[in-house]
């Protein structure tokens, strides 16, 4: 595919209009360019995928982080990412697909479903997965 420096320009000058747009004007304003997603969006998720990267969630309290990981790494080093102390001591993974708790709504309709799974060392940790990590130091 090539590329001429004016169309580099005018798809440079349409990010920085998206960008400059609240949130909610976004959306309608791609739609209305007939796209379904911004070119930075697609630039990042093109970068993951030739990276081989993949995010997992933990969730408590008031906080809901993404943590980056790089596909097939088992449970335990995906714990360490957060840090080292929960891998050298991990137990288990609470885990939850972002799927279920989509479909469910809530964290307790995910456990009344029965769609909480406990995963050990061996679990091949999924993009998307919402993780509480059981850990003894």
């Amino acid at each position: 595919m090539i590329v001429t420096v004016r169309e580099l320009s005018h798809w440079q000058g349409t990010e920085e209009e998206i960008a400059e747009l609240p949130d909610d004007e976004k959306q309608e304003f791609l739609e209305a360019e007939g796209v379904e997603e911004s070119g930075l969006d697609r630039l990042i998720r093109a970068s993951y995928k030739l990276l081989g990267l993949a995010t997992f969630f933990t969730a408590g309290g008031k906080e809901t982080r993404a943590w980056t990981f790089k596909r097939g790494m088992k449970a335990p080093q995906v714990a360490g990412v957060i840090h080292s102390d929960f891998e050298r001591g991990f137990i288990r993974a609470e885990t939850v697909s972002f799927d279920d708790l989509d479909k469910y709504g809530s964290m307790q309709a995910v456990k009344e479903a029965g769609r909480l799974r406990l995963e050990g060392k061996e679990y091949e940790v999924q993009d998307g997965d919402i993780i509480e990590f059981r850990f003894n130091v």
